[in-house]
C-alpha cells in the first residue's frame, strides 16, 4: 500500500458532526461502528470514552501521530486561506466562520492525536482502505464513509465507487455515506446509478437530508441497509 504524505490532507470531524452528518440517533451510536476513511477524526476517541465501540481504517493510519499532526499543520492555513477566498461556498451555521472552522479541526486533530498510540495498540485505527477490508462478512452494525465516496467522484470512476459500497455491505449491515456532491459542489455522477443498481437487488435505499452543511449543497447522506 503506497501513500505519499505530503498529498494528504488530513481533516477530520467530531462525534457531534458525525452525529449530524449521519442522522445517527442513540440507538446507533451503541451498534458495533466502523469508519471508513475516517482519517484524524476525533469520532472514535470521543465514542470510545462513552464505552462505545467503534473501529476506524484508513491508509493514513501507517504514519505516527507526529507525521499525521505535522502534516496538518502544514496545510490547515493554506486550506482556511481557500476556504476564505470562495466565500460563497459555503454554509456558515455549524461552524460559524472559517477561523472557527479552523479552531474547531485543531480541536479535533488534539482529541484525536492524544488516543491515537492507544488506540492503534487496541486495534481501534487499523490501515486499510477502500475497495477491499479485510473484516469478515457482516461483522458490523454500520459503516460510515465521511467526505470520501461521492465527494471525489472526479477522481474514483463509477466502478470503484460500486465495489467499495459492495464491500462495506459485506461487512456490515447498514451503511451511510455523506456528502452527496463532489468538490466542485455538483451532484454526484454515480449517484443516481448507485441508487437504482441497489434498489433493484432489493436493498432499502434512502436518500436522507441532514442537520449538517458546510459546502453548499453537502447536506444529504445516501442510506443503504440489506
Amino acid at each position: 500500500m503506497v501513500m505519499v504524505l505530503e498529498q494528504v490532507v488530513p481533516f477530520g470531524r467530531s462525534m457531534d458532526e458525525y452525529i449530524k452528518i449521519f442522522n445517527l440517533t442513540d440507538t446507533d451510536l451503541n451498534k458495533k461502528i466502523i469508519g471508513i476513511g475516517d482519517g484524524p477524526a476525533s469520532f472514535n476517541a470521543e465514542m470510545t470514552s462513552q464505552g462505545k465501540s467503534v473501529v476506524s481504517v484508513d491508509p493514513l493510519y501507517q504514519f505516527s501521530g507526529d507525521e499525521i499532526l505535522q502534516r496538518f499543520n502544514q496545510v490547515v492555513d493554506n486550506i482556511i486561506n481557500q476556504v476564505k477566498a470562495t466565500p460563497n461556498d459555503w454554509v456558515w451555521r455549524y461552524h460559524k466562520s472559517p477561523d472557527d472552522l479552523r479552531s474547531n479541526r485543531v480541536k479535533v486533530i488534539q482529541k484525536f492525536i492524544a488516543d491515537y498510540e492507544v488506540g492503534k495498540k487496541n486495534n481501534r485505527y487499523q490501515v486499510g482502505e477502500l475497495p477491499k477490508l479485510a473484516y469478515p462478512n457482516q461483522v458490523f452494525d454500520l459503516a460510515l464513509c465521511s467526505h470520501f465516496l461521492f465527494l471525489y467522484s472526479d477522481h474514483f470512476t463509477y466502478n470503484f465507487h460500486l465495489n467499495s459500497i459492495e464491500e462495506m455491505l459485506r461487512i456490515a449491515k447498514e451503511i451511510r455515506i455523506f456528502p452527496l456532491i463532489t468538490l466542485m459542489l455538483k451532484p454526484s455522477p454515480h449517484l443516481d446509478a448507485i441508487v437504482k443498481h441497489y434498489t433493484a437487488k432489493g436493498y432499502n435505499v434512502e436518500i436522507e437530508k441532514v442537520e449538517y452543511e458546510l459546502q453548499i449543497g453537502g447536506n444529504q447522506m445516501l442510506k443503504i441497509a440489506s
